[in-house]
């Protein structure tokens, strides 16, 4: 059920806007309020999907109580209820934050529409905060290690700034959970953090992957198309696997970072790109570079900081924990019972030679709750986990 508040000093258009609204649809509830005053109190003490407030009220105006609304509650959409002289003071609300303005006497068709819209609004600003904790705790880093600490840590003081970050460490450690971290953390985390796997993508596509291209410029191009640094503007761009990059495509790359511009294959105009840069690798870069695979001068314009992501080999204390925490998540995902680990059972996967890091525990994990007893033991393990 949506709750609407009608916050109207006259009683008789009160009454005929809340009949209205609420005949409207069996799911609207509307609750009155006589002044500003007596509005903003019902919104301190309940929830509003969406609020309807008059301008000229006595006690308080509707400027006022807007801003009022919009300090308590940011979220919560208002429609401002203006007379004909009140114009230009519905035109300032929307400047403090109004969703819209309806001009007495009200159009009904209007009134209808946008309460409907402004209630779909809130309706998708809600399900995007679901989203983004949904996703978030998908990336959640999971340990209590000193190694993992201290890696927390030093996200918790770059993140808030634009500095460019170089995430090293075997395959599977959970570098995408870092690059994660970093944007969320960022003050760019409501702008889109935009993936690029280096290693997936063939080297004679990679640049037009990353900076568009126009039609034209290639066999296939039949179209215009942006690219993933157009896509990140204003955002993050995590260049995943950054080691396998062609050098040609590294070229641009290193000028995109310098100038803060690209231009897309085929063409000579250049687009000026805000992003933020994350890069990963699994490869010894300094090696790279010596061997002429890697560009010198980007590897310095991307390790401005550098976090390295140690292999579960090297962080055994976190295997606990994080039996505990995939068990629960793959319970939910798979619909499967949520089963426990005996101390055995966790002796011997912490005893494992993990070259798959923390991949290959996830999947070992997985295997032992679809396969094994109500609780998993020693033997289980040796039966469904053996390596």
């Amino acid at each position: 059920m949506s709750k609407i508040l009608l916050i109207e000093d006259e009683a008789a258009i009160r009454r005929v806007l809340s009949r209205i609204i609420a005949d409207e649809n069996s799911s609207y509830y509307v609750e009155e309020a006589e002044d500003g005053i007596k509005g903003l109190e019902k919104v301190k003490e309940k929830d509003f999907d969406l609020i309807l407030c008059d301008i000229k009220m006595p006690k308080m105006d509707g400027v006022e109580v807007l801003q009022s609304i919009k300090a308590m509650k940011p979220e919560v959409p208002v429609i401002m209820i203006s007379g004909h002289g009140d114009l230009d003071t519905a035109v300032q609300t929307m400047r403090l934050g109004a969703y819209d303005y309806i001009s007495k006497p009200p159009d009904l068709n209007r009134l209808l529409t946008t309460v409907r819209n402004a209630l779909d609004q809130k309706q998708l600003i809600v399900e995007n905060k679901q989203l983004k904790k949904k996703v978030s705790k998908k990336y959640e880093m999971i340990g209590e290690s000193e190694p993992i600490l201290q890696i927390i840590n030093m996200i918790d003081k770059v993140a808030p700034t634009d500095a460019r970050v170089l995430i090293t460490g075997p395959n599977g450690t959970g570098k995408e959970l870092v690059a994660h971290r970093l944007h969320n953390l960022s003050q760019r985390s409501n702008a889109p953090m935009i993936e690029v796997n280096c290693a997936a993508i063939p080297s004679e596509l990679i640049e037009s992957e990353l900076f568009g291209h126009v039609k034209g410029s290639f066999t296939g191009a039949n179209k215009d198309r942006s690219g993933k640094f157009e896509a990140a503007h204003g955002g993050t761009i995590f260049l995943d696997e950054i080691g396998d990059m062609s050098l040609s495509a590294q070229a641009k790359v290193l000028r995109a970072l310098q100038e803060n511009k690209i231009s897309r294959v085929g063409s000579d105009k250049d687009i000026k790109v805000n992003v933020r840069v994350l890069a990963a690798t699994n490869k010894d870069l300094r090696k790279e570079i010596e061997e002429g695979r890697f560009r010198e001068d980007l590897y310095h314009r991307l390790a401005v900081i550098l976090i390295h992501v140690p292999s579960l080999n090297d962080r055994r204390d976190d295997i606990p924990v994080l039996i505990k925490h995939f068990a629960r998540l793959i319970a939910k995902e798979q619909g499967v019972a949520l089963k426990t680990f005996s101390d055995d059972a966790i002796a011997r996967l912490q005893g494992y030679n993990w070259t798959g890091n923390i991949r290959e525990l996830r999947n070992v994990i997985e295997r032992l709750l679809i396969l094994g007893g109500h609780e998993i033991d020693e033997s289980d393990v040796t039966l469904f986990a053996s390596k």
